[in-house]
C-alpha cells in the first residue's frame, strides 16, 4: 500500500510538473520538468546541435497547461549565453515578442520575426539563444533554444489550441511585437504528430503591470 501510495504522488508531481513544454524549436538539454523554473529549464550550457530558424515568419511551438497565460522571448547573440544577463542590452531584457497572451491551455505557435526587432546582431548565419518565458497565475517556466538564423529555414505548419489549421504561419490578431525602446523540443516521443499554431489573443496591455513585476524577478534569478 506504502509504495502504491509512492507510486501516486509520483505521477500527481509529474502531472504538477508538465506546464510547460518548448517543442519547437528544439530545447537546450533534456527535458526535465521540476527544472522549468530554473534559468534555461536548468540548462545553462549551449548546445553545439543548433536549429536553423527563419530571420522572418518564424514561430515557437509550445504546449502549456494553464488558462490564462503569456509569453515572452528574449535573444541573446552572446556565443555562450548562461544567465539572464546574456539576454540584456544595457540593462535592458531583449524582446522580440512581449506578452503574447492567450486564455485556453493546449499547444500554440508564438509568431518571430528577428528581422523587425531592431536588435543588433540578429543577421543571416547568426548563432543567437532564445530564452522562451512563459507565466501564468501559478509561476513562471523556462525553457531555451539555441538557433542558427537562416532565411531558408523552413517553418512548420501550425494550428493552435482555438483555431481552426492555418496555412503554416498563423497570424496575431493584435500586437504580441517587442516593446519600442528595448533594442528592440522536449522529447515526449508523441511530439512531432502535434499541430500548434498563432496565438488568438494578443492582449499586452491589460498585464502590463503583472508582466513586468515577473519578469523583473525572473531576471533577477
Amino acid at each position: 500500500m506504502f509504495m502504491k501510495s509512492l507510486s501516486v504522488i509520483a505521477l500527481l508531481t509529474a502531472g504538477a510538473n508538465a506546464h510547460f513544454r518548448l517543442l519547437h524549436p528544439g530545447a537546450r538539454g533534456n527535458y526535465n520538468g521540476s527544472q522549468l523554473h530554473e534559468f534555461c529549464g536548468g540548462h545553462t550550457e549551449v548546445t553545439t546541435n543548433r536549429t536553423e530558424f527563419p530571420l522572418s515568419g518564424g514561430v515557437v511551438h509550445v504546449r502549456q497547461g494553464h488558462e490564462k497565460w503569456y509569453a515572452n522571448i528574449v535573444v541573446s547573440t552572446a556565443p555562450n549565453p548562461n544567465s539572464n544577463e546574456s539576454f540584456e542590452a544595457n540593462g535592458e531584457p531583449q524582446y522580440v515578442v512581449f506578452e503574447a497572451y492567450e486564455e485556453k491551455p493546449g499547444n500554440f505557435c508564438i509568431p518571430v520575426d528577428f528581422a523587425a526587432s531592431g536588435i543588433a546582431g540578429l543577421e543571416e548565419g547568426a548563432n543567437v539563444t532564445i530564452s522562451v518565458n512563459l507565466f501564468d497565475d501559478e509561476s513562471s517556466y523556462f525553457q531555451c533554444a539555441d538557433l542558427t538564423l537562416s532565411s531558408t529555414a523552413e517553418v512548420p505548419a501550425c494550428v493552435n489550441a482555438t483555431a481552426e489549421p492555418s496555412d503554416g504561419h498563423g497570424t496575431p490578431t493584435g500586437s504580441g511585437a517587442a516593446p519600442s525602446g528595448t533594442g528592440a523540443p522536449g522529447e515526449d516521443g508523441d511530439d512531432e504528430d502535434e499541430d500548434a499554431g498563432a496565438l488568438s489573443n494578443f492582449k499586452g496591455a491589460t498585464l502590463l503591470g503583472a508582466a513586468m513585476g515577473l519578469v523583473g524577478v525572473a531576471f533577477a534569478l
